[in-house]
């Protein structure tokens, strides 16, 4: 699933390409794309609203309509396109939005897990979610003392969307590589320069997500490299680039987990 250095090369992209842009209709291919309105309430509401903004938040992105909001999450193959001049619409594609200036905005989405949603009330989507880590009131002592006010395992923890916002798998076992802390660490045993190394930790992994457009790996987006730089994620087998211990592989949570043994040592109370 992409995560937040994914969605925000996607914003970033698309910005340019968007605002000023007026919605003339909508074709709606999938209907269960869509997750509010109705169908018959989204083709008359979405037409005629001009494209004032796009922006992310957490792993949403965010289409700023002159009355409305378009929240687009792509879950695990979603993908938006940009075509220009009359072209059919592909087979994957579940919404496709027709824009002024000949162009269209297309939702492709191959396994149709992914939703759109539109609204004047965004907060009603997005309100319950954590902060967003590359913002300033996202701080080492914030981090700290909400890791304590909880008693969880720490990967599920910094997964968990209400906690931090953007964080997904891959990025936080490179986050947890970095601050030399064990995923199945509890986070009220977190001290406070292990939270401060941890923070330091995901905004730099965060950021250079960015720089790099993202990863590449396992979904339809293809437009990063950060795949090629990964620490300790998709490589157990291999030396752990700090000091060479074979990266290991286990499941926390369902979700594939990698770390270096010796780096990330779990202390157990």
């Amino acid at each position: 699933m992409p995560e937040l250095p994914e969605v925000e090369t996607f914003a970033r992209a698309l910005k340019p390409e968007l605002v000023g842009s007026t919605i003339l209709s909508a074709d709606l291919r999938w209907a269960r794309t869509l997750a509010i309105p109705s169908p018959a309430q989204f083709r008359k509401q979405v037409a005629g609203q001009k494209i004032v903004d796009v922006s992310r938040r957490a792993k949403y992105l965010v289409i700023h309509l002159k009355d409305y909001n378009l929240l687009i999450h792509l879950r695990m193959s979603g993908d938006l396109v940009i075509r220009t001049g009359k072209i059919k619409a592909e087979k994957h594609d579940r919404l496709v939005l027709h824009l002024s200036g000949n162009k269209t905005l297309a939702f492709n989405d191959t396994r149709k897990f992914g939703r759109v949603w539109l609204t004047d009330q965004p907060e009603k989507i997005l309100g319950k979610l954590g902060p967003e880590p590359l913002e300033k009131d996202f701080t080492a002592r914030w981090l700290f003392e909400n890791l304590h006010t909880r008693k969880r395992q720490l990967k599920p923890l910094l997964l968990d969307q209400s906690f931090i916002a953007g964080l997904g798998n891959i990025y936080t076992d490179e986050c947890l590589h970095i601050a030399k802390l064990h995923p199945l660490a509890l986070s009220n045993t977190v001290k406070l320069e292990q939270a401060e190394a941890l923070h330091k930790a995901i905004r730099a992994v965060l950021k250079e997500g960015i720089r790099r457009n993202g990863a590449s790996i396992d979904w339809v987006y293809r437009g990063g490299d950060f795949q090629n730089h990964f620490r300790v994620y998709d490589q157990d087998g291999k030396p752990c680039p700090v000091c060479g211990t074979t990266i290991q592989k286990f499941t926390v949570g369902q979700r594939g987990t990698h770390v270096c043994p010796k780096c990330q040592v779990l202390e157990r109370k």
